[in-house]
């Protein structure tokens, strides 16, 4: 939560009764321990607003905190020794960064598509544009959720590219009012459903 003027507890009470309906707990600087605690409140918040609890990159915490499923990098384990760890009910979801990637997701629950904008918190992934967001709406058959330097001033070009879901950090954590932020990206998602 780089620059979030809220502690974990407060920014998520915000965000989740404001319309964010899924979290994920990524944190690619802090320790197991570090993380299992942050998982607590995660799964403690989400399960209060009825919302989903997803954990980056640890499946073993997401097992441990009753989290709702794992989310995978490409360089992160196999998905089938996720599931072994998670469990057959949880969710598991990939990220992909090329049309070869999308195609190749297999076995998972949902994808990540991007990062579409440039952004701090992929260091060294150049942007994949709208471009792949619109190959990954059209070919998949599974949610698609965009990600990477999505905010309130680039969000109508992310759905016009066909995305229905999309992933946030610092649109939320730097917003000086993250409840206002999640409300208003909220309401132009829901607009754009069909």
């Amino acid at each position: 939560m780089t620059g979030c003027r809220l502690d974990l507890d407060d920014f998520l009470a915000q965000v989740l009764s404001s319309g964010v309906d899924m979290v994920q707990l990524r944190d690619k600087t802090a320790n197991p321990d570090q993380i299992s605690a942050s998982a607590e409140v995660c799964r403690r918040r989400t399960s209060e607003a009825g919302a989903l609890f997803i954990v980056n990159d640890h499946p073993e915490v997401a097992r441990d905190s009753g989290a709702d499923g794992v989310h995978l990098g490409q360089d992160d384990m196999p998905v089938i020794e996720a599931r072994r760890i998670v469990g057959p009910q949880s969710l598991i979801g990939r990220s992909t960064h090329s049309q070869d990637q999308v195609r190749e997701a297999s076995a998972v629950e949902y994808v990540g598509v991007g990062p579409v904008f440039a952004t701090p918190t992929k260091p060294g992934r150049p942007p994949v544009g709208v471009e792949l967001v619109e190959f990954a709406a059209a070919f998949c058959d599974l949610p698609v959720f965009a990600i990477g330097g999505i905010d309130l001033r680039n969000l109508s070009r992310v759905i016009d590219a066909g995305a229905r879901r999309v992933a946030v950090v610092r649109a939320l954590t730097e917003a000086p009012d993250p409840a206002s932020v999640a409300s208003k990206m909220r309401r132009l998602l829901d607009q754009a459903q069909p």
